[in-house]
């Protein structure tokens, strides 16, 4: 892996990606209506700016849609050398059900028709229910995929440790895993970092803003109701704040947070990316983009201008040692989700 520094990293010999990649979440309906015009206007700002991977998935609405057209207007455009720099990394999220090839199949020929893809650059395979071990066949089947072409890389969505290494025991070529991971949740550096360095395998982390909440916006502000909490995002991580050590702690944490960030001249957020991004396991961190109606981007990348010291972490080791260990209360990565 490439310096820290660097915005664009190599995750495989043919594969770079942004140390910062364009979450497509926000498109799936549950933060408000996204204009498609002004959406893929946006996606071409982020490209410009170096952010050059997107992640997305089979069930975050139009998102796979707006990959083919923002990849139709550079192709219209002649602008070949910078589509041929863009990753778009999606997900299959399969109901529970017995999986056949005929079905893994057909859900990839659905993400290549949607994004205009003949090879995906990356599926993402995520599964609810470790008892019914129709994941099994489904792995093998992808793999199978991997190795015919179709997908040029495969990685995995909320798996735990134990799981992953079963993928491996399997010899099944894992190249990533996606898991939430932030200052409030620190469960990957518990199990799967070492995991994870030990076979090369990158992580690419979400939830590091906490939805919105791990940011100078919340700071010194009372706890909202949760009527105030007007995105599935707010919701999602106000509820794993309350688990982690509630709003009073979060409060005296983002004060810390804000020193720190006040002394590197940056903002709460970019002191939480670089803490993530600074995990030797981490390749990049996943920032959900409002498309059309918000943009972060130059402050985004401010996260590249300075690094955490020993006095930093010194001082966010204090308050996480007040919190309580999500570890034991939740389990291991994703087990939120089952």
């Amino acid at each position: 892996m490439n310096s820290n520094q660097n915005i664009i990293i190599n995750i495989d010999k043919d594969t770079q990606v942004s140390r910062i990649i364009n979450g497509m979440w926000q498109v799936s309906g549950a933060h408000g209506n996204i204009n498609k015009k002004d959406a893929i206007k946006s996606m071409k700002n982020h490209v410009d700016n170096g952010l050059i991977t997107w992640d997305l998935a089979d069930h975050y609405g139009p998102a796979e849609d707006f990959v083919k057209s923002f990849r139709e207007k550079l192709k219209n455009q002649g602008e070949i050398e910078l589509l041929e720099k863009l990753q778009f990394f999606t997900k299959w999220v399969p109901r529970p059900q017995k999986i056949t090839r005929e079905i893994v199949e057909d859900a990839v020929d659905i993400s290549r028709e949607r994004m205009g893809m003949d090879s995906l650059d990356m599926l993402q395979f995520h599964w609810w229910n470790y008892k019914d071990k129709n994941y099994l066949k489904a792995i093998e089947y992808l793999d199978d995929l991997r190795q015919q072409g179709v997908i040029k890389h495969l990685g995995l969505t909320n798996f735990d440790t134990k799981h992953l290494q079963e993928f491996i025991d399997m010899g099944i070529k894992i190249i990533s895993n996606q898991v939430q991971y932030s200052l409030i949740d620190t469960r990957p550096e518990s199990l799967m970092q070492e995991l994870c360095e030990q076979e090369n395998i990158e992580l690419f982390v979400y939830g590091t803003l906490g939805g919105g909440l791990i940011t100078d916006r919340f700071l010194n502000r009372s706890e909202p109701f949760t009527s105030h909490l007007n995105t599935a995002s707010l919701h999602k991580y106000k509820n794993m704040i309350n688990r982690w050590g509630g709003w009073s702690l979060f409060q005296e944490y983002l004060s810390i947070i804000k020193k720190i960030a006040d002394k590197h001249h940056v903002s709460i957020a970019n002191v939480a990316v670089r803490y993530v991004l600074e995990n030797p396991a981490v390749a990049s961190a996943i920032l959900g983009v409002r498309l059309g109606i918000s943009e972060h981007i130059e402050e985004n990348l401010r996260v590249f201008n300075f690094s955490l010291d020993q006095e930093d972490y010194d001082s966010l080791n204090r308050i996480g040692s007040k919190s309580r260990n999500l570890l034991e209360i939740i389990g291991d990565c994703g087990d939120e989700y089952r």
